[in-house]
């Protein structure tokens, strides 16, 4: 670090440019924190839980701000775009950050597999003669070129893609508020408060039933640590960053707890099954023209949202990794838009992999690359929360500076959601139809041990513990 930036408590530049301005980070956020896990998902977990999915998602709902409290410390600590691998790489050791950096990277990979065939899926709805593999390439194609042309531009995008999820479910809520209160459309007669627990009551499956959906609730999250991603490119992170992060309780207040309660009181639980989106039916429920066809908008926006999300993020992933040697040293190159298009691109190769893929497997593959996906975020999350505890200790010890952000409760929340995020997995381990998830993490696990050892073979260097560059911001 310079001796200015030291003074200023400002993290040195990584080459990126700080394009992303306080509302595209903030929709970020709120796009990271509303998916298709939410649109689409909630649907199967509705039949196996009932009412108490409300409980579910806001359980689930505390310990993600928990987790993002002590990102958000992190990065205000020091703020670098790759954040979590650069985090279990400084707290953890260098072969953390290795993992962490190339699971992350498998995460959105796999994601952005499945969103781009799904929403091939939703588009098929307005034209089936169209080939879902013609709606996924050009879907593929558009993304790819909007991330490779700037930051500012992906900002924008996603800004607006956030924009239409939010806007939907607002509408839903205040559609739903007023069927309950002044009864009208079709579904005024049956809609009611008493809905949530008139049927079976509110644990009509049990309780253990109940938190076995604690798996797809979790899906439902994922993407929420993105704008974490975005620090190394927002314009004033020690701003944008913090109000980001503590709108989070809100957010998952309305959009999921407030969505969901609203819906089921306006639609009896037992209505709802697998495959079919909660949204749609409560709008085919309530009447509306075009219902459907509204509803079936959003997810194909939820969708494309997710894919390019998972294109921005792995670029950078990649371009951090290749920074510490553990990744060949061609990511590191920016484009003249001052964009990692190398990673990008390679990136984008794999998810058209995974259109072809998905084009020939059955369906269940979805149902595999998901839990795959959720496997991979709950190592990132518990790489943050081990990070974060690792971190506070330095701080207690004054080896480290403290954080502007700090986490409430200190290093407490972080124990409690390790443990959660622990549970859901024995509950993943338990399901004999997610487990298998396990069984690739397993084998990706070994593939990466092979990977490191290579490394440490050829470069020693790069295997070794070494100080960070960037110190502290605030």
């Amino acid at each position: 670090m310079t001796s200015e930036q030291v003074d200023k408590g400002t993290a040195p530049e990584e080459g990126y440019e700080r394009g992303l301005g306080s509302r595209q980070v903030q929709m970020i956020a709120i796009g990271g924190a509303v998916g298709v896990g939410l649109f689409l998902g909630a649907g199967a977990n509705i039949a196996k839980a009932g009412p108490s999915l409300i409980l579910m998602y806001a359980l689930a709902g505390v310990i993600i701000f928990f987790i993002m409290r002590a990102l958000g410390e992190l990065l205000l600590y020091r703020p670098v775009s790759g954040s979590f691998a650069e985090y279990s790489r400084e707290f953890l050791g260098p072969f953390f950050g290795y993992f962490t950096g190339w699971t992350y990277w498998l995460m959105w990979v796999v994601t952005g597999m499945a969103e781009l065939t799904a929403a091939a899926i939703y588009v098929n709805y307005w034209f089936p003669a169209v080939p879902q593999w013609v709606t996924a390439l050009v879907f593929l194609v558009i993304l790819f070129g909007v991330n490779l042309i700037s930051v500012k531009l992906f900002g924008e995008l996603e800004f607006w893609f956030s924009m239409v999820k939010v806007t939907a479910l607002i509408g839903m809520i205040v559609i739903g508020l007023g069927v309950l209160t002044f009864g009208f459309s079709s579904a005024g007669d049956t809609a009611a408060v008493s809905n949530l627990w008139a049927f079976d009551g509110f644990f009509p499956k049990g309780i253990g039933s109940s938190l076995m959906t604690l798996q797809g609730v979790m899906f439902a999250y994922l993407a929420v640590e993105l704008v974490g991603v975005t620090a190394g490119e927002s314009e004033d992170p020690e701003k944008t960053l913090p109000k980001a992060i503590n709108t989070l309780p809100w957010r998952i207040a309305l959009f999921y707890v407030g969505a969901l309660t609203v819906i089921l009181c306006v639609v009896k639980w037992t209505e709802f099954a697998a495959g079919v989106s909660p949204f749609v039916k409560a709008f085919a429920e309530i009447g509306i023209p075009a219902g459907a066809g509204i509803v079936n908008f959003v997810v194909l926006t939820a969708a494309l949202s997710s894919c390019n999300s998972g294109m921005y993020s792995t670029g950078r992933m990649l371009r951090t990794l290749a920074d510490n040697g553990e990744a060949p040293r061609a990511f590191q190159k920016l484009s003249s838009t001052k964009t990692p298009a190398f990673g990008i691109t390679v990136s984008v190769g794999f998810m058209a992999i995974g259109v072809v893929l998905n084009y020939i497997v059955p369906e269940k593959a979805f149902g595999y690359v998901t839990s795959v996906a959720t496997a991979a975020g709950i190592w990132t999350w518990l790489m943050i929360l081990v990070s974060h505890v690792l971190y506070r200790r330095a701080v207690v010890a004054g080896r480290l500076p403290a954080s502007a952000f700090p986490a409430p409760g200190g290093a407490k929340c972080s124990y409690v959601a390790i443990a959660f995020l622990l549970f859901v997995t024995g509950l993943i381990a338990y399901d004999s139809e997610s487990r298998i998830c396990l069984y690739v993490m397993a084998g990706w696990a070994v593939a990466l041990g092979i990977g490191w050892a290579v490394l440490k073979a050829r470069n020693p260097e790069v295997t070794q513990r070494r100080e960070p560059e960037l110190d502290r911001v605030g």
